[in-house]
């Protein structure tokens, strides 16, 4: 049984792997700092995103120690100018307690019909249940000219 397990664990980790070796490209929001999660990419599906459908952000992150509980701050901009801010639950987007190591923070939306398309750019910070920061990242994503809730 336990070698069942750890080929299974191998095989998740592999495609976790490939999925995120195709991942956005992101940017700390400051290249000096030592934060407590490391995040290893960013995958967005579909890619561009289609208004009026459902969109995933999936993050695959590190961290050296274990975390209770926490808030991610999303702050969205469109050419440069701030357009939304959300914050959301860190155990609503992932399994918590987050144990020491790999873990990935997955959230779906369906963004309005009327969403423009184009280039957005989208920043989040990671706090812990203490409001000490864990992480902060920057990149950026693409709402595609097809569908929307007026094609269907």
């Amino acid at each position: 049984m336990e070698m069942i397990s750890s080929k299974l664990f191998f095989f998740s980790t592999l495609c976790l792997l490939y999925a995120f070796s195709h991942a956005t490209d992101i940017h700390y929001c400051d290249k000096k700092a030592d934060y407590d999660v490391e995040v290893k990419g960013v995958q967005i599906s579909p890619d561009p995103i289609a208004r009026g459908q459902p969109a995933t952000f999936s993050i695959a992150a590190t961290t050296g120690k274990a975390l209770s509980g926490g808030k991610l701050l999303i702050d969205v901009s469109y050419f440069g100018w701030h357009i939304h801010s959300e914050t959301h639950d860190l155990c609503g987007e992932t399994s918590c307690p987050v144990s020491v190591g790999d873990f990935v923070i997955a959230h779906s939306q369906i963004l309005p019909g009327f969403t423009p398309p184009g280039s957005y750019s989208l920043k989040m910070k990671m706090y812990d249940g203490n409001k000490h920061e864990l992480t902060c990242i920057q990149f950026g994503f693409d709402i595609g000219f097809g569908s929307s809730v007026a094609d269907s």
